[in-house]
């Protein structure tokens, strides 16, 4: 499926009303302007919207998705991507926890609603996102309008480390049931990164469950960063993103590419049977 590519510059009421700029790819489909898609967020790294979040949000795309890209760090700097170097690693690292949490969720918010507003999405949401991204995926998850979430190596969601002031409350937001029956939630972690260790990964998993939420979590044999398909530093793994993604593509697909009416809870147990 062919793709178009334009951004929005839209105002915020937080720092003054610093606009962002959200990037939305879109399918294409010659012959039928009037056609509907499912929307997808698409967060991205520290490092804004480099070629390797547009070209993952450009496959996803490409599926018969509407894609919303915010800016992150409109609050301190324009749209452009940072760069995969230590200047822009030490900048993305110092924006993140200087950008206020409510900031993060207005974007969030901003992202939703723009999809919600095009022509061309018919108001299904999922979200998805890498690293920092990942851990803004999890929280655009307590939005109602959010069916389903994929997270790619959420950093600082066990930390709870997100944001200015160290009032990061996505785990503790769990645990009150924000997202007990709602939407289905993706956590997809390499087992070797060294951003999310095992305790931390442990204690996500353990939360989510005591909490009954609809997830799959995936631990796979890979270090942080290992779907950048640019500057990976020797972590990228194609097959196994391209695994992924596709797994991926099956949530989506079933839970916003569908509608299946309000998820009912039909009680009974399962059969024990080979």
């Amino acid at each position: 499926m062919l793709i178009t590519k334009t951004y929005h510059d839209i105002p915020t009421t937080l720092d003054g009303g610093r606009p962002i700029r959200i990037f939305v790819i879109s399918p294409s489909v010659p012959g039928y302007p009037n056609a509907k898609f499912p929307g997808v967020v698409c967060f991205s790294e520290i490092y804004q919207v480099t070629g390797p979040v547009e070209r993952f949000a450009g496959q996803i795309a490409s599926h018969g998705y509407v894609v919303a890209c915010p800016s992150t760090y409109h609050e301190f700097e324009g749209p452009d991507a940072i760069p995969y170097d230590t200047e822009g690693t030490d900048r993305g690292n110092k924006y993140k926890i200087e950008k206020e949490l409510a900031a993060y969720d207005e974007d969030a918010k901003l992202s939703i609603d723009l999809l919600c507003s095009l022509k061309n999405c018919n108001g299904r949401i999922a979200a998805t996102g890498m690293c920092l991204g990942g851990h803004l995926a999890f929280r655009a998850a307590f939005d109602s309008r959010v069916l389903a979430s994929v997270c790619f190596f959420a950093t600082d969601v066990h930390s709870a480390t997100l944001g200015k002031g160290k009032n990061d409350d996505s785990l503790l937001r769990v645990q009150n049931g924000g997202l007990t029956g709602k939407g289905e939630l993706v956590m997809i972690f390499g087992k070797q990164d060294t951003h999310v260790p095992r305790a931390g990964r442990d204690l996500i998993r353990k939360i989510l469950e005591d909490a009954n939420v609809t997830t799959t979590f995936l631990e796979v044999q890979a270090q942080h960063a290992f779907i950048r398909d640019e500057s990976s530093k020797g972590r990228w793994d194609a097959a196994l993103t391209r695994s992924l993604f596709t797994f991926m593509l099956e949530v989506f697909e079933r839970t916003v590419g569908r509608d299946l009416g309000a998820r009912v809870d039909e009680g009974g147990s399962i059969e024990h049977v080979c």
